[in-house]
């Protein structure tokens, strides 16, 4: 009897599993289907942070939201996506965008890391594979809350969680602030309390804003709440179609945000990396050069790969 019932209910996963599958294959290949052909470019600048100097701030973008950046020192990353793929591998097969533009440092380039931060657990902003590869024991990992559980097994020296409106002061004497903003942390359907932040980043009296994903959402009391904000990477892909502006804003957005945020120089991000939503892949650019209008020259890097210094006032 027991037996009769175990092959049963072995049965049934069996065709559930079946189902499933079948519904991720679906929705994936119907939305890959919708989504403008793109052919992969090649990276026309190359970071090197081995000549890097600790008594400045440096950074470049890497691909979509992961940046590099030296903060007096302090190395931080943020939202580390390196591989070719994203997605899953279910019985084989893949489900994810491969990578349009190549990411701008390979593993082994980009050296020493002090701080990853996270911002939240989808997978174009969590990414299992290039987190195993990135872990060291000298690497303290800040991230959403309940996401801690996607990397404590990995052999990180330590991390925290925090919350919108919480702070944490590391070791290396960086402030790092989550704020507000307008998205989701769902990785799968089923993770409801998983947190997504956007943070304020601070040492030696330089701010820097990362709001990791975000659909449009006030920024005006930032200034009170932080002081001057020196660079902000503001996210300006992904809002077509328009139900994508829930969770996504536009380049003019985008641009209304910095603005808002009192940021002296705009770094934007999340576009030209993965081919994920419906608009043509350089409209983003196009559209956020044609809103920022003679403040174009705040917008300080267009390609992964080019490189920053903070100018000293």
């Amino acid at each position: 009897m027991l037996l009769t019932f175990l092959s049963w209910l072995g049965g049934v996963l069996a065709v559930l599993f079946a189902i499933l599958l079948g519904y991720v294959a679906y929705r994936y290949w119907y939305h890959m289907g919708r989504l403008p052909k793109a052919t992969p470019r090649s990276l026309k600048s190359k970071p090197v942070p081995s000549t890097w100097r600790d008594d400045e701030v440096t950074f470049t973008w890497v691909g979509h939201s992961t940046i590099l950046i030296n903060l007096f020192g302090t190395k931080i990353l943020t939202d580390p996506v390196l591989g070719e793929k994203l997605g899953l591998r279910i019985a084989g097969v893949h489900f994810g965008p491969n990578r349009y533009t190549p990411p701008a440092l390979e593993f082994a380039e980009i050296g020493d890391v002090d701080i990853i931060l996270i911002s939240h657990a989808h997978m174009d902003h969590v990414d299992l594979p290039s987190l195993r590869q990135l872990a060291r024991t000298s690497i303290h990992v800040i991230t959403a809350k309940n996401t801690s559980k996607l990397i404590a097994r990995m052999p990180f020296g330590s991390y925290e969680e925090i919350a919108p409106h919480e702070s944490v002061r590391t070791a290396n004497g960086v402030k790092v602030t989550a704020i507000p903003v307008r998205h989701w942390g769902n990785r799968f359907p089923w993770n409801t309390d998983y947190g997504y932040n956007g943070y304020v980043i601070e040492k030696n009296g330089v701010r820097i804003l990362y709001p990791g994903d975000t659909a449009y959402i006030s920024f005006e009391a930032l200034p009170q709440a932080f002081g001057s904000i020196d660079i902000a990477f503001m996210p300006i892909g992904a809002y077509k179609p328009d139900a994508y502006q829930a969770a996504h804003c536009t380049p003019e957005q985008a641009w209304e945000m910095f603005k808002q945020s009192g940021a002296k120089w705009l770094v934007p991000i999340h576009w030209n990396t993965f081919v994920l939503s419906e608009e043509p892949v350089h409209e983003p650019i196009q559209r956020l050069l044609a809103a920022a209008g003679e403040e174009k020259n705040r917008i300080v890097i267009e390609e992964q790969g080019e490189t920053f210094v903070l100018p000293v006032t």
